[in-house]
C-alpha cells in the first residue's frame, strides 16, 4: 500500500513539474503580460499558441477604455500593449508628460468611415445630422478629417492631424457633433444620422468597409500615424520576448486570423521599430510646438 501511495505522488509530482515546462523545449515558460482592448477573436487564440510554442505564455489583461493600458504600461502592471496606434500614443504621452513608452513593432492599420442605419449616400444627409465622433484626440480628428475631403466641412489648417469641431471654420449643412468613448461608435447607429467609426471597432461591430457611406485610405502615407503598435516601457524595448511575439503577429496565420477577426477591414502592416519611432516623435513634436 505505501508504495502505491508512493509510486503514485512520483507521478503527480511529475505531472505538477511537466504542467509548468514548455513541452517542446522543456523550459519553463516565460509569461508575458498584454494590455489590451478587446481579448476575444480568433487573433489571440492563433498567437497564443505560437507564443507557446517559443516558450512564451501570452496573458492577457483586457481594459475597458483607451486610457488605463498606457497607465497601466508606466506603472508596471502589465508588459507590453496592444491597442493604439502612433496617433493615439504621441498626445498621451505630451499631455502625461511620459518619455518612457515606445513602440517595438507594428500590427496592423485599419480605416476610419462614416456609417449610417438611416441613409445610403452622404449627400442624403439632412441639415443638422447629428453625427457621432470619438472622444479621443486622434480619432476624433482622423474623423473630422475625413468629412473634409468629402467637402461636408473644412478646418482650420492650423490644427494639424488634431482638430476638434471648434477648428472648423465652414459647415455649410451644420452638422452637429456627439463625442463618446471610442467603443460606443457603433453602437450608437440607431441614435444619430450617422457615426465615424475606427476600422478596428467597426470589424467588431460586424461592420465591411462596403457598407459606409465614405472611409479613408489606411495604406496611404497619410495614415501612417495611424498604424497600431505594440508598445512596452523604454528599458523593455530589447527584451528577446517581446521582439519575438512582435515577430508571430507577422506570420502568415495570423495574418489570415486579423482579416476573420475583422471582417475583412484591418490590414496587417510591418512596419519597422525605428520608423515608428521617427513617426512618434515627428507627432510629439508637432503636438509640443502647437501648444507653445
Amino acid at each position: 500500500m505505501k508504495k502505491t501511495i508512493l509510486s503514485f505522488v512520483t507521478l503527480l509530482s511529475a505531472l505538477i513539474l511537466l504542467s509548468a515546462c514548455n513541452s517542446t523545449s522543456g523550459e519553463e515558460l516565460e509569461t508575458v503580460t498584454i494590455g489590451v482592448t478587446g481579448a476575444d477573436g480568433p487573433i489571440w487564440e492563433v498567437m497564443k499558441e505560437k507564443a507557446e510554442a517559443e516558450g512564451i505564455n501570452i496573458e492577457l489583461v483586457e481594459f475597458s477604455d483607451y486610457i488605463q493600458p498606457n497607465n497601466a504600461l508606466v506603472n508596471k502592471e502589465i508588459d507590453m500593449n496592444n491597442f493604439q496606434h502612433l496617433a493615439f500614443l504621441a498626445p498621451f504621452m505630451v499631455e502625461n508628460n511620459i518619455s518612457g513608452i515606445v513602440p517595438i513593432g507594428s500590427t496592423s492599420t485599419n480605416p476610419t468611415a462614416l456609417y449610417s442605419d438611416k441613409y445610403q449616400d452622404i449627400s442624403e444627409l439632412p441639415n443638422g445630422s447629428l453625427i457621432g465622433v470619438s472622444d479621443d484626440p486622434a480619432n476624433l480628428g482622423r474623423g473630422l478629417k475625413l468629412l473634409e475631403t468629402e467637402g461636408l466641412i473644412e478646418i482650420d489648417e492650423a490644427a494639424g492631424i488634431y482638430p476638434t469641431p471648434d477648428d472648423i471654420i465652414s459647415n455649410p449643412k451644420e452638422l452637429e457633433f456627439h463625442t463618446m468613448v471610442s467603443q460606443q461608435t457603433a453602437r450608437v447607429l440607431p441614435d444619430v444620422a450617422a457615426s465615424l467609426v475606427n476600422g478596428g471597432i467597426a470589424g467588431q461591430a460586424g461592420l465591411t468597409v462596403e457598407e459606409a457611406l465614405i472611409y479613408d485610405d489606411p495604406n496611404s502615407e497619410a495614415a501612417r500615424p495611424y498604424i497600431s503598435v505594440f508598445a512596452v516601457r523604454t528599458e523593455d524595448k530589447d527584451k528577446e520576448a517581446f521582439k519575438k511575439i512582435t515577430e508571430l503577429y507577422h506570420e502568415q496565420d495570423v495574418y489570415e486570423a486579423v482579416k476573420e477577426d475583422s471582417n475583412g477591414v484591418t490590414t496587417a502592416v510591418k512596419v519597422a521599430a525605428e520608423d515608428l519611432q521617427k513617426t512618434l516623435d515627428e507627432l510629439m513634436g508637432n503636438i509640443k510646438s502647437q501648444s507653445n
